[in-house]
């Protein structure tokens, strides 16, 4: 009898940290549409618990949430999402660019993807969320020394990602010379704005250098006329959205190093573009 107000009381906990828990469960998962589900079978999970000796109700959710996202991680390995799903953002005031920068980039969500799915948890779990390893390791059926190695691996992946150096509004001045270069099939000008060793992905498509991704971009110039464009943050990064003939085209994300695009990241399909992005 004494339980259920307990029960209850983690229900309530669950509702107030829902956000967080689905910001877990989209770092562990890289889709909000998997991120809702983990969170629902995680719910059911709370409901049916025996929660009388629940000491730290918020570690102990995140850890209900982390479970269901190795679980299906673990059964999706074999159709992984091309790209991940990236938060999208239309901000445009300095406190919301500023907020911004807590997000996470295109660029990490795509490393987070090749990791192994014990790697992922330990990695988002410590480095993102602060769960120390102690309880970590009983969800992956390792030592506390042994999930340490597996974060310290998956972090290393991480750190050698391309990463933005400069603030938003220097980002936005670069991708906009790259925009008006595309629009403009003006090659040179492309190349000028792109780091020799530039590398764009778009679903499995992967290119590398600047002149080759500079080939691709200036195709723009197809459909500049009729392309609506709308600049948006991709994980705080600087990125914008293309229509054309009313119709949603790509996401791109751009990650820029002082003057130079250093990665490029598209997103084209339909269904998930519609997901990710409001008219």
């Amino acid at each position: 009898m004494c339980a259920r107000p307990q029960g209850e009381a983690l229900i309530a906990e669950f509702e107030q940290e829902r956000s967080r828990l689905r910001a877990v469960a989209h770092r562990m998962l890289g889709s909000f549409a998997e991120a809702d589900d983990a969170l629902q079978e995680a719910w059911l999970r709370v409901q049916r618990a025996d929660t009388s000796e629940v000491e730290n109700p918020q570690g102990w959710l995140t850890t209900v949430v982390a479970r269901v996202c190795l679980n299906m991680l673990r059964d999706r390995r074999e159709h992984a999402h091309e790209m991940p799903d990236p938060v999208v953002d239309a901000a445009q005031e300095p406190e919301q660019l500023a907020v911004a920068k807590d997000q996470v980039g295109l660029a990490m969500l795509v490393v987070l993807d090749t990791l192994k799915p014990d790697e992922r948890l330990a990695f988002v779990l410590h480095d993102m969320f602060a769960v120390p390893f102690d309880d970590i390791a009983p969800l992956i059926d390792k030592t506390p020394a042994a999930t340490r190695q597996l974060a310290s691996r998956a972090r290393k992946r991480v750190q050698d990602r391309p990463q933005p150096n400069v603030d938003v509004p220097k980002q936005r001045e670069v991708v906009n010379a790259f925009l008006k270069a595309a629009r403009e099939g003006d090659l040179e000008g492309l190349i000028s704005v792109l780091h020799p060793d530039v590398t764009l992905r778009a679903g499995s498509l992967e290119v590398v250098g600047a002149r080759q991704v500079a080939g691709r971009a200036s195709t723009f110039r197809r459909f500049a006329g009729t392309a609506e464009i709308r600049e948006v943050l991709v994980g705080g990064e600087a990125g914008f959205v293309s229509w054309v003939d009313g119709e949603l085209f790509s996401l791109m994300a751009f990650t820029v190093q002082d003057d130079r695009i250093v990665a490029i990241h598209v997103v084209q399909d339909r269904a998930q573009l519609a997901g990710l992005v409001s008219d």
